[in-house]
């Protein structure tokens, strides 16, 4: 059995990430010294201290997390542990991709904070909206959207788990689609306090001048197998990684199918590598067989490579 590295996207940030890692890791702290060579800013400080409102703009949100993910990463490799699979909850496709060998550090933090301005700049304030759908199918809730359109754009954009689904689209439309999820029998339909409507064809404008960027950087062959989240498919070369970077700015995060993939190809422990744990919460929602750890700090790191030394001598 096999052990998956997945790595946090959007969402997951909050101030004073990373900091005890930089503190009591050279490798962690290495990368975060990195990221703020590579961006001409100190990124580490709005990680350790904030505050709290620039944390959450898109296009530091972005870099942030990636660059504690990947820290966090290589807090690993210096145990000696590594991983079989990698995947990452859409953003957090990037921290998968430096962890594979596919993109330097470097290259991977400028383009990501290029996301988040592209990703904030495709659509005005206001105008767009995302809204989690809890406890209604999937097929229920594409047939909401399609009837709440009229004309407008909104649809899935994160399949997250059995009973979590997250549309995006304009502001209206996604309340109309949410209303009717909750008239077809959904327990909630929440309004996410997000500064731009993700995953849905309003992206396209993001995606266009994304690909021009992804384009002109290096893209290496990955060291080990990534579930990239556009398709739930498994990626082994350099172009398919980047295609997926591509396409994924207004596809579907297809979250739940790439864990069920995972699983599929032997996966049975996965490590959430990077802040928080919604990630993990997730996984045990889609597979409750599978096990789940994570690594944010000293504590949990030790914790977890404990466990996976205790796994491989069982």
């Amino acid at each position: 059995m096999a052990v998956a590295f997945v790595f946090p996207g959007q969402g997951s940030q909050k101030v004073g990430m990373g900091r005890a890692l930089h503190d009591a890791v050279a490798e962690s702290r290495a990368v975060f010294e990195e990221a703020d060579r590579a961006l001409g800013f100190p990124l580490s400080r709005l990680c350790f201290e904030g505050p709290e409102d620039q944390l959450q703009l898109t296009a530091n949100t972005q870099p942030a997390i990636l660059t504690v993910s990947v820290a966090a990463a290589r807090a690993l490799a210096a145990r000696g542990i590594r991983a079989e699979w990698v995947a990452g909850h859409s953003l957090g496709e990037y921290s998968a991709l430096v962890t594979a060998g596919v993109l330097s550090l470097r290259d991977a933090v400028v383009a990501v904070r290029r996301r988040g301005e592209y990703m904030q700049e495709a659509v005005p304030v206001g105008e767009g909206a995302m809204a989690a759908i809890l406890a209604l199918d999937l097929a229920a809730i594409e047939q909401a959207c399609r009837e709440a359109a009229q004309g407008q754009v909104v649809s899935p954009a994160n399949i997250n788990s059995p009973g979590q689904v997250v549309i995006a689209g304009q502001a209206a439309a996604v309340d109309r689609a949410s209303e009717l999820c909750k008239k077809a029998g959904a327990k909630r339909a929440i309004r996410l306090p997000v500064s731009a409507p993700f995953h849905c064809a309003l992206m396209m404008p993001a995606q266009e001048r994304l690909a021009r960027d992804l384009a002109a950087l290096s893209f290496a062959e990955p060291a080990v197998p990534l579930v990239n989240n556009v398709d739930a498919t498994v990626v082994r070369s350099a172009a398919a990684a980047r295609d997926g970077l591509v396409r994924q700015v207004s596809g579907t995060v297809r979250w739940q199918e790439s864990v069920e993939r995972l699983v599929r190809e032997g996966v049975d422990t996965f490590v959430e590598v990077g802040p928080g744990t919604v990630l993990s919460g997730l996984i045990k929602k889609i597979d409750r067989g599978v096990r789940a750890l994570g690594v944010e700090d000293p504590a949990s790191l030790e914790a977890t490579a404990a466990a996976l030394q205790e796994r491989q001598t069982a």
